[in-house]
């Protein structure tokens, strides 16, 4: 049934979270490509969700993504260039400027999040919403306390 390895193992649940955020990161990028975002770099996601609830700096970007300052500045660059965030001079100091979501930003990610919710409904096609809805809870308790009762920002692996 496709439950256990060639060896008679059971698949470890790291390797089958891993290859089910792959299928859902390939279909979204899929249907944002079909929907006419063919600018979209898969970094961008996490730029999007840091800048989402509020203004950041590209020192604080470069924190959430574990690269150099110079790199999420790059990026940043790439996405001011697309019309995805923009900039302003920061309010605490002048020289950190302040990147924001773009009008263009935030129809990306109003996008983003309505594929997100095709690829659940078809996920509950497959496994029902009962179980579903099992695994989101299943899956939050596990990660909620692995971080003291709080989700943690979401950044790339390096």
């Amino acid at each position: 049934m496709g439950r256990v390895t060639a060896d008679g193992q059971a698949v470890p649940l790291a390797r089958l979270l891993a290859m089910s955020y792959r299928l859902l990161i390939d279909g979204l990028h899929t249907r944002l490509r079909e929907q006419g975002w063919t600018d979209v770099r898969p970094a961008f996601g996490f730029v999007l969700l840091a800048t989402r609830d509020r203004a950041t700096t590209s020192t604080e970007l470069a924190n959430v993504l574990g690269v150099s300052k110079r790199a999420a500045s790059k990026l940043v660059d790439a996405m001011e260039d697309a019309g995805y965030v923009s900039r302003s001079p920061g309010l605490r100091d002048a020289r950190e400027r302040s990147v924001e979501l773009a009008e263009r930003g935030h129809r990306l990610l109003s996008a983003v999040e309505q594929i997100y919710r095709d690829l659940e409904a078809e996920w509950v096609t497959v496994i029902g919403d009962r179980a579903a809805e099992q695994t989101r809870w299943n899956l939050s308790r596990v990660v909620l306390a692995a971080h003291g009762g709080a989700f943690p920002t979401i950044r790339p692996t390096a």
